[in-house]
């Protein structure tokens, strides 16, 4: 069988209270006054019947009560009616009925017990205590109640002169600001510091927190948790295998497997290493990051060396921030840049720093980029300044679209529409519709164009205003003039699985 730590200490502090008991001197129990007395032989044994007023004393401990039973045989003696125990150190014992040890030195307490020291009272139906060792013990059911908090439990042990209670089975601790529920829990109160194992809940009116472990200051609202710790607090949801949480500054450190969650928004940061700081309006994650865009269909996942999460002044997440190396995987959406925000009042990604989108065949890439969604899913596309759209037609042979803005439109997660604004050029390899033989290479340019995309091929090119188109036989056109100035084949960078955001080209 094996026992919880403190459990275990506790086993072995009795072990030595019986050594002490019975290696110490023992003394006698002394009668200072009572009103009546009356001695009997029982059964061979004297046995003092006190009452009125009555007052016994042994060893620096002092008992008061209505009645009493004395065997002077035993050296102990039973009490009845007000019972009242002054210790030297100042605890202060209290109850209906009492029965004492005097050679052990043990006391048990019933009905209407409390147990006051400097610091905190214990009320309770039944308690032992050990004068020897200065410990109280209940296992009925009992509650503490000092200053600022009130603790209720099922078992619990009482060192008045450590400032120490131990708590077992169904522990209740309510403080000014919040419940603390636990299976075994110690409190201590001096510090007012709660230390809790086994499956723990601490809920107050802004936050619920869940641990298998940690300490809780209740005078000054700082919590630690450990083993699958949790932090709620409104809006987001903090975590990791150690939380660190603030309640007065409103921040929160977690850290090893980490995460940040906006349940509502269904964005979600995670990283080895996440902080929470509520009051200056974000929280972010470092440390192998990435987030993942919540959908029940196709989840977007993206990596950066830091992310970070902005909320509004309401306390809910607005805007997702990825800065140095960013990509990011959907099934039929992968991209890369430096820096990228996600906008999520108007589901806006923007991507910055040579971004570089690819949508099933189409590799796109322009000085700036806009993803507009619309219930998470890519709507249309704002690519500005020097925008280029490449996909393979073969080995080494590349269709390309230029231009200086673009705008694309997407339908079923792929792109169906391309609007080309601003000296509009192209190179299209022209192949047999039924045979797919190469029948030549089209070269056109144009102020503007529209290109109609199905099923991931280009079907038509409508250009606009002055075009000039020239369709070459392949021999008749040289490596160079196949590709536009400033192409660029980024494949390699591509994210092909939702691990390759991790991966450098």
């Amino acid at each position: 069988m094996r026992f919880k730590p403190f459990i275990l200490l506790l086993l072995i502090f009795d072990l030595l209270i019986s050594f002490q008991a019975r290696s110490q001197e023992k003394t006698v129990i002394v009668l200072n006054q009572a009103d009546k007395f009356i001695g009997e032989n029982i059964d061979g044994t004297t046995i003092n019947f006190l009452s009125g007023n009555v007052i016994l004393i042994h060893d620096s401990t002092t008992f008061y009560c209505d009645s009493a039973e004395i065997n002077r045989q035993y050296n102990r003696f039973k009490a009845f009616g007000n019972v009242f125990v002054l210790m030297s150190d100042s605890v202060k014992l209290y109850g209906d009925r009492l029965t004492y040890e005097g050679n052990t030195k043990i006391t048990h307490v019933y009905d209407n017990v409390r147990l006051i020291d400097k610091k905190a009272t214990l009320y309770t139906d039944y308690l032992i205590y050990y004068r020897i060792g200065k410990k109280g013990v209940f296992n009925t059911g009992g509650r503490i109640v000092d200053e600022e908090n009130e603790l209720t439990s099922r078992v619990g042990e009482y060192y008045p002169n450590l400032k120490k209670f131990f708590f077992r089975n169904n522990v209740v601790v309510t403080t000014p600001d919040k419940v603390i529920k636990s299976d075994t829990l110690q409190y201590n109160t001096q510090t007012k510091i709660v230390y809790f194992n086994g499956y723990s809940t601490l809920t107050s009116e802004d936050d619920y927190m869940f641990a298998f472990k940690g300490w809780s200051d209740t005078k000054n609202n700082l919590t630690s948790l450990k083993h699958h710790a949790t932090v709620k607090h409104k809006n987001q949801i903090i975590y990791g295998d150690s939380v660190y949480y603030d309640k007065e500054r409103e921040y929160g450190y977690a850290s090893k497997n980490a995460f940040l969650m906006d349940p509502e928004k269904e964005v979600i940061i995670e990283g080895q290493i996440v902080e929470y700081m509520i009051q200056q309006g974000y929280g972010y994650a470092t440390d192998s990051a990435f987030a993942v865009l919540i959908d029940q269909n196709d989840s977007l996942f993206l990596h950066s060396d830091t992310l970070k999460m902005l909320f509004d002044t309401a306390g809910k997440a607005d805007k997702l921030l990825a800065y140095n190396k960013t990509k990011f995987y959907r099934k039929n959406l992968q991209g890369a840049c430096d820096s990228l925000v996600y906008d999520m009042r108007d589901s806006v990604i923007s991507m910055f720093f040579e971004p570089v989108l690819w949508s099933n065949d189409n590799q796109l890439t322009s000085e700036t980029m806009n993803i507009f969604m619309t219930n998470k899913v890519a709507d249309s596309l704002v690519m500005s300044n020097s925008a280029f759209i490449v996909s393979e037609d073969s080995t080494n042979t590349y269709n390309q679209i230029k231009g200086r803005d673009v705008v694309g439109y997407f339908k079923d997660n792929e792109l169906f529409k391309i609007i080309v604004n601003g000296n509009s050029e192209t190179v299209y390899y022209v192949r047999n519709d039924d045979t797919k033989e190469l029948t030549g290479i089209n070269k056109a340019l144009a102020s503007n164009m529209v290109i109609y995309l199905s099923e991931r091929e280009i079907v038509s090119i409508l250009y606009l205003d002055n075009p000039q188109a020239t369709f070459y036989p392949e021999t008749e056109i040289s490596e160079e003039e196949k590709l536009l100035k400033g192409f660029k084949w980024l494949d390699k960078m591509r994210p092909k699985t939702k691990k390759d955001i991790f991966r450098n080209p």
